[in-house]
Parts: structure tokens; C-alpha cells; sequence
């Protein structure tokens, strides 16, 4: 074990796992990640390699034996009436039926939705009744004739959640107060699955960024780069709470369906991703309209009724060409398809613009051999930090340069406090360290200007972004590498109610001259 192992195995105990061991059984697995870490942790919590092994064929036995296929739910319910009780790997929901005046559980996989469950696992573990969670379950097949009301066989004996139901974010920001920046980086990067030694600092930083929509609310964000750099791993693979999406949806999946009266996806879940952007071509021109209101402000109109959601919204595409020759030849936005493309007010809401080209392709080696997160307790952590905020801690330190603009000071806020919110989750940093934030942060939102510029020079003419350190009243600018450097002022066009007129020369004189 590395030192880094050791002490990430002392600070967080019982919430740590070997990440090579979580890949080598996903191969061929097909469950949530936080499943089989849960099943690795009870079986393979050891460094004894024989025992790893051995732990290794019961964690895929159980897999296979517990965990239900949902086009074999008819087998496994008749497999319970056979054997009279049976132990399943499942989601479970409960929701209150007003007509029964009960409590019904809901077993995802096994199919069955009135399923009865003993009141005290309710007010033990109350994320059943919001969303439900992923359980080892004891089910037991007894019909009762003299039942009153809806009669059904099957009653849950035992529950055992696999996901975290309690979380308490003093005790993850005290842990976090052991480690360096760097090192809890390095924890943060092998929680994702990834060996931080193959990157360097400004690797680490975007890589991490991926990660805000997960942590701040009504966060937009866009990457756009090589295929097979890991853009949507994080919305897959690390946290519950986030959905991905691979094609065209309707504004009545996506935000409130008036039909049912049922709320869309933004108001489910934390983070929705679009995955191949360039599918989303056939989008109906509506849900672009609905989705630029929304992530203006995070609220929606259908029909008669203005309606909220607390979603962020991620965009992943692919490039087909070398950034420098988008860059000379069209814009970073060229990728898109020309239903959001020819949107300039969508794209003006974005907050921040992952360069994915100076990501490198996952290669085998990238993976990491060591110690990070259970995933399940590192996204529980992300959603609690949602409910706080960091937009105010420029102040401390620094004030923002006059060429940004009221949505470009709240882009840079919000991603200030998203990466805050990441590495240092207990709002203790230093000053050079929050400047390393904000530095990223105006260079993610100034790329996303200067791609407006191009588009509509008129209206975005200004993207000089600068701070200026309130203590030494020292002003930085900030830029972006793809086109020239971090540190040069743009040469940015005339506002549009500049006049070009010398300053030493009189209106009448310049006519003279002409």
C-alpha cells in the first residue's frame, strides 16, 4: 500500500475500496457501480491476494444468483412461491397509497409493485419514500385470504441497504481536513478510477470540473473534444442521482408533462447529461427554446403554471477536427448541431466550456491499482454540498474586471463554488488557491465569449476578463490557451458605440480629412 492508501484507509474506514477490483468485475457485470463496491467491501476487504480470489468468486456467485434480471422477474417470483423466501439485490421504492390508507414497496427488478413492508424500515431508512435505494432484500411468499383490501403474497422480511442511508458531511469535511489539496486530489482522481501520477495539475482541475454539476445546482456545462476521453463516465458511473441521456427528448420528458401532471427529468434528478450532442439534431426547436429559459434562471413555464427545477445541465460532444484549425477556420462551437448552434442566447448561459482536446484518450494504464471512495458515499457527500454555497468567496481575495458581463460574473461564481465545494469542501484555502479557481473558472467562461464573438462580434465585444487582488490592487488577465496564451489582453473590436475618432482629433476635422 501506497501512503497515500494508508491514510486513506485510517481517515475513512469502511468507506474506501480497491478500484482495480471494481473494474475487473464490471467487465462483466451489468449493476450499479455503488453494488458491486458495496459486495467488494463485505467480501474483499483484505490485502491478502488468495483471500481477494476467493472473495473475487463470491462477489460474482452473488451477482448472479441474487441480483434480478428484469426480463426474469416472472422466474424469480415463482422461484420465491417454490422455496417460500428468497434473498434479492434490488432497488427498492415505497410509496404511501391513499386508497389503502398503507405503505407499498416496490421492487424495481423483481417487478412487483405492492409489496409489504414493515413500517419501522420506513422511519430507519426514509430515502425509500424519496426516490428509493438499492438493498439487499429477504423476501418471504405468504398469501393471506382474510386480508382486507388489496391482497398480495410477497413480504419483506429483512432490508439491508447497499446504498449509504445516513451521511453526515461535518464528519466528511473533518476527514477532509487531513489531507493536502494535492493529495485529496489524488483521492478524488482514483475515486473516479483514474491514476492521478499520468496527470498534471491543470489535467486534474478539468478532470475534477466535470464533477460540478453534481455538487451545484442549475450549473450548465459544455465539453466538446476527442472521442474516448471519459466525458460522461461521471454521469454513468459515480453518482445515483444523475441521468444520461443518448438522443432527442420531448419538452415533456425533459420538464413537466401536462398530460399526466407529472414532473420531467429536471425536477427528478441532480444532473442531466446529453451524450452525443450531435444526435440531438431532430430535437424539436421547443425543447432548445424551453431549455435556454431554464437554465437562465431554473424555472419553466407549461401551460398555466411557472414551475422550478434544481438540475444542471451537461453537454458532451465529439470534434472531428484539431482545435487549431477550428479555432482559425470556424469557432469551438462548430461541433453542435445547428438546432443549438444557431441559438446564441442558449449558448451565452453556458458557464463553462471544458477544453476536452487537452484531455488525453483513457488508456489502460490511466486506471488506477489503489484506494478511492465507495462511490456512493463520495456522490452522497456532492449532493449535500448542494445545499450550501461558496459563489461569495472571490470577495475575500478579489474583484472581478469590468468586461465581465452579469451572466459571465455568475458563471465564474458558480464554478468558483462548484470546484470549492469539490477540493475543498471545508471552505478552508489560501489565497493562492482560490486565485488557481478563479483563474480556471474566467478561462472556462471566457472561451465560451469568445466563440459568441465570433458568432455575434457586435453584441460580445468584450472579453478582456481580468481580476484584480484587493490586497496589492495588482490586476491579472486571464485567456485562453487556444488562442494565444493565459495571460494576453484580447485584441478586442470596438464596442459598438465607440467612435473611431483620435482622441486628439475633433469630429470636424476627421470629416475634413476624409
Amino acid at each position: 500500500m501506497s501512503d497515500l492508501d494508508r491514510k486513506v484507509t485510517r481517515v475513512f474506514a469502511g468507506k474506501v475500496v480497491r478500484k482495480d477490483l471494481v473494474r475487473k468485475v464490471k467487465v462483466g457485470a451489468n449493476v450499479p457501480v455503488f453494488v458491486l463496491e458495496y459486495l467488494l467491501g463485505k467480501y474483499c476487504a483484505t490485502d491478502d491476494e488468495i483471500a481477494i480470489e476467493a472473495g473475487l468468486r463470491l462477489v460474482n456467485s452473488t451477482i448472479a444468483s441474487n441480483v434480478v434480471r428484469p426480463d426474469e422477474a416472472n422466474k424469480v417470483q415463482s422461484m420465491v412461491k417454490n422455496k417460500g423466501k428468497y434473498t434479492l439485490i434490488d432497488k427498492v421504492k415505497v410509496r404511501y397509497v391513499a386508497q389503502d390508507d398503507k405503505h407499498w414497496a416496490e421492487l424495481v427488478n423483481f417487478g412487483h409493485l405492492y409489496v409489504h413492508i414493515p413500517e419501522h424500515f420506513l422511519r430507519k431508512y426514509d430515502r425509500l419514500l424519496v426516490g428509493g435505494i438499492w438493498a439487499q432484500v429477504d423476501i418471504r411468499h405468504q398469501y393471506d385470504e382474510e386480508a382486507r383490501g388489496r391482497k398480495s403474497p410477497f413480504w419483506i422480511d429483512s432490508l439491508k441497504p447497499i446504498q449509504i442511508a445516513t451521511f453526515d458531511l461535518e464528519e466528511y469535511r473533518e476527514c477532509r481536513r487531513e489531507f493536502s489539496s494535492e493529495e485529496w486530489m489524488d483521492l478524488l482522481l482514483r475515486t473516479m478510477g483514474l491514476e492521478p501520477c499520468h496527470f498534471d495539475r491543470r489535467r486534474k482541475l478539468l478532470l475534477l470540473v466535470r464533477m460540478i454539476p453534481l455538487c451545484e445546482h442549475n450549473y450548465n456545462l459544455v465539453e466538446l473534444g476527442p472521442r474516448g476521453t471519459g466525458k460522461s463516465y461521471v454521469y454513468q458511473e459515480l453518482s445515483p442521482y444523475t441521468i444520461l441521456l443518448t438522443g432527442p427528448t420531448t419538452v415533456a420528458n425533459l420538464f413537466y408533462n401536462m398530460a399526466t401532471g407529472k414532473m420531467g427529468l429536471v425536477g427528478i434528478w441532480d444532473a442531466v447529461a446529453f451524450d452525443e450532442v450531435a444526435d440531438l439534431q431532430k430535437m424539436d426547436k421547443e425543447v432548445i427554446t424551453t431549455l435556454k429559459t431554464y437554465c437562465e434562471s431554473g424555472m419553466f413555464a407549461r401551460g398555466k403554471d411557472a414551475l422550478t427545477g434544481m438540475a444542471s445541465v451537461a453537454i458532451f460532444g465529439n470534434t472531428n477536427q484539431a482545435v487549431d484549425v477550428m479555432v482559425r477556420s470556424s469557432h469551438l462551437f462548430s461541433p453542435l448541431p445547428e438546432v443549438i448552434r444557431e441559438d446564441i442566447a442558449f449558448l451565452d448561459r453556458l458557464h463553462f466550456y471544458i477544453p476536452g482536446w487537452e484531455i488525453p484518450k483513457m488508456r489502460v494504464e490511466f486506471f488506477t491499482e489503489h484506494y478511492g471512495l465507495v462511490v456512493d458515499y463520495f456522490a452522497e457527500a456532492l449532493r449535500e454540498l448542494r445545499k450550501h454555497n461558496f459563489t461569495e468567496a472571490i470577495d475575500r481575495f478579489f474583484s472581478l474586471g469590468s468586461h465581465l458581463n452579469a451572466r459571465d460574473v455568475k458563471a465564474v461564481r458558480k464554478t468558483v463554488s462548484g470546484l470549492i465545494k469539490i477540493i475543498y469542501p471545508h471552505g478552508e484555502f489560501m489565497r493562492d488557491e482560490l486565485a488557481e479557481l478563479l483563474e480556471l473558472a474566467m478561462e472556462g467562461r471566457r472561451r465560451v465569449k469568445e466563440q459568441l464573438k465570433k458568432l455575434a462580434p457586435f453584441e460580445y465585444s468584450q472579453t478582456s476578463f481580468a481580476y484584480t487582488d484587493n490586497k496589492t490592487r495588482q490586476e491579472r488577465f486571464v485567456g485562453v490557451p487556444e488562442q494565444g496564451g493565459r495571460d494576453m489582453i484580447s485584441s478586442d473590436p470596438l464596442a459598438p458605440d465607440r467612435s473611431i475618432t483620435p482622441r486628439w482629433m475633433t469630429r470636424e476635422e476627421s470629416v475634413c480629412i476624409v
